[in-house]
């Protein structure tokens, strides 16, 4: 059983087709109620369940544990969810502050909330938690400041998870540039269609699964 944020499109959707097709059944969520339902057709399975909303709202996180509740265990969690913020990106010197605590509610405290929702039950199957972060958390690229220091207290927070549940298998990936609506709302006007699909992240992130190498930073692609 897994559960996958932000699982509408882009990776979220892209991992699930493969979670399914290995045989998990997933839950996902997503902000955008109309894309969750046209991400559930595309799929086009029983065992995918939907529930829409904002990770960053506790009520939404309550009907994402009532949905797991109904398979009565969790093996997989993965933090796919993200909030880019502004775009495009401005400077630090000009950076909304209320924006910014918008993106790290989504970015860090809401995948913090879910992993503490959760942990009961993958402690009990000594399960995997993979949480997606970027490039953008390790480099000072000018106008990432918010974004990508979301990503990199994301990093630490599960550097430190890691290393507080050694029976758990933890990673944070970098998944690579993808040609995502994301990506393209981080670069506006600019052609993105050379930047690979996100089905060239998934195997990466698979081999985790399969494989469980220690806990810790990847990339995702280099893993593939």
């Amino acid at each position: 059983m897994a559960l996958v944020t932000g699982g509408s499109r882009g990776l979220g959707r892209a991992l699930t087709k493969s979670l399914l097709d290995r045989g998990f059944s997933v839950v996902i969520d997503g902000r955008d109620a109309d894309a969750l339902e046209a991400g559930l057709a595309d799929i086009g399975n029983e065992r995918s369940v939907g529930v829409a909303g904002d990770v960053s709202d506790s009520e939404h996180r309550a009907h994402l544990a009532q949905a797991i509740g109904t398979f009565g265990g969790l093996d997989l969690l993965v933090n796919n969810a993200s909030l880019l913020g502004p775009s495009p990106q401005p400077r630090l010197d000009a950076y909304p502050l209320d924006v910014l605590r918008q993106v790290y509610e989504v970015n860090l405290v809401a995948p913090l909330a879910i992993i503490q929702e959760f942990l009961p039950l993958l402690r009990r199957s000594q399960g995997v938690i993979i949480n997606i972060t970027s490039d953008a958390g390790v480099e000072g690229y000018e106008g990432w400041g918010g974004y990508g220091s979301s990503k990199a207290a994301l990093e630490q927070l599960t550097r430190v998870l890691a290393a507080e549940e050694p029976a758990l298998s933890i990673y944070w990936v970098d998944p690579g540039d993808m040609n995502t609506r994301m990506q393209q709302e981080a670069f506006p006007g600019e052609d993105v269609s050379d930047r690979a699909p996100p089905e060239a992240s998934v195997p990466g992130l698979l081999k985790l699964i399969d494989e469980r190498p220690p806990s810790g930073r990847y990339q995702a692609r280099q893993l593939a």
